[in-house]
């Protein structure tokens, strides 16, 4: 596969530092996870959500080892862009991963 230039992710909330919650079931954490493995993307990867103006919330979001932050938080009326502090995940971390998961993605 060729390299890839953006990643899009899902969220259901995010803040504007760059914290992101999905919808629980961790595939946008572990698709970025495998591009990493497979080297398509990197740390410089942006990351870039989409939402509601209401999505952008001011409470904490708990950010574990394996979830992915955001760059960019693009919603209808502005771009906003979070300088995000928090680290990316630097691959699949299998030893947390739900042995559907590791089924599922063994490539």
């Amino acid at each position: 596969m060729d390299p890839k230039d953006l990643i899009v992710a899902g969220s259901v909330a995010v803040t504007k530092q760059g914290a992101r919650l999905g919808k629980g079931g961790g595939y946008s954490n572990l698709e970025y996870a495998m591009g990493r493995e497979v080297g398509i993307i990197d740390e410089k990867t942006p990351v870039v959500t989409t939402g509601h103006r209401l999505q952008v919330v001011s409470n904490d979001i708990e950010m574990k080892i394996h979830d992915l932050p955001v760059d960019f938080i693009v919603t209808p009326e502005e771009v906003m862009v979070t300088r995000s502090r928090f680290p990316r995940p630097k691959g699949i971390y299998w030893e947390i991963l739900e042995e559907e998961k590791v089924k599922s993605t063994l490539f």
